[in-house]
């Protein structure tokens, strides 16, 4: 336990890590946060994302799988250390639940730039005036657009993603902060016409930024993972 908050750490597929939380499923009753790390590179389909979006074909050759989560969104593109993935529990009931869903993730998003303030990505702040489609990607790929609650730079890119979904016991809300920013990988498998992977890759390198690249910009060190978690845990009401 961390001020009133269990910690833990999970690893597995993205699909197992999506698929339960056993801790919560346990004990739906205490906050929670589960810093997850998956052991096999996948592409995350939002709820609403037909599994074509992804080219399997070039998915396969890049030893990339496919799974699901039962949030909206567009997909993203997880791996081992990059993004750092940080889910947070809270229970119906709790004063950290809010029924608007727009404004739910207020709080979080706010944690998560006070964090990342506090070793070295300074003037981050979170969006609060609903969906944002900087790119026409945007519904596909979750860092080509900004929604309510996500972590921004003053210039608008995104830093830090965020999801629900819900049930009668509570809220489970997905963290994605991304380190360094390159939107190839993902581009490279999506089932997209081959003379718009430029494009597309291109719009996205400037919708979003890794925080690594935002505090070496600034002549800083760049965070890693770890101090990352920490300070977050840390930072969380």
């Amino acid at each position: 336990m961390a001020g009133g908050w269990r910690v833990e750490e999970r690893a597995g597929t993205a699909s197992e890590l999506h698929g339960s939380w056993p801790g919560v499923e346990t004990e739906p009753g205490v906050r929670a946060v589960a810093v997850c790390r998956v052991t096999a590179p996948a592409v995350v389909l939002g709820s609403t994302q037909p599994e074509g979006v992804v080219d399997l074909r070039r998915a396969g050759a890049a030893g990339i799988t496919v799974a699901r989560r039962r949030s909206g969104g567009g997909a993203v593109l997880v791996a081992e250390d990059d993004p750092v993935w940080v889910d947070v529990w809270v229970p119906s009931g709790d004063e950290l639940w809010h029924a608007d869903v727009g404004r739910a993730f207020d709080w979080l998003g706010a944690a998560w730039a006070r964090a990342l303030g506090r070793i070295g990505v300074p003037g981050l702040s979170v969006h609060r005036k609903g969906p944002v489609a900087p790119t026409r990607w945007a519904k596909l790929v979750c860092f080509g657009g900004v929604g309510s609650g996500e972590v921004i730079t003053p210039e608008g890119r995104k830093v830090v993603g965020l999801a629900q979904r819900r049930n009668r016991e509570g809220v489970w809300f997905h963290g994605a902060c991304v380190i360094r920013w390159d939107p190839v990988p993902l581009v490279t498998v999506l089932d997209i016409p081959e003379g718009e992977r430029h494009e597309a890759a291109s719009a996205l390198a400037v919708a979003a930024v890794g925080v690594a690249d935002l505090a070496e910009r600034d002549g800083g060190t760049a965070p890693d993972a770890t101090s990352i978690v920490s300070r977050l845990i840390a930072e969380l009401p």
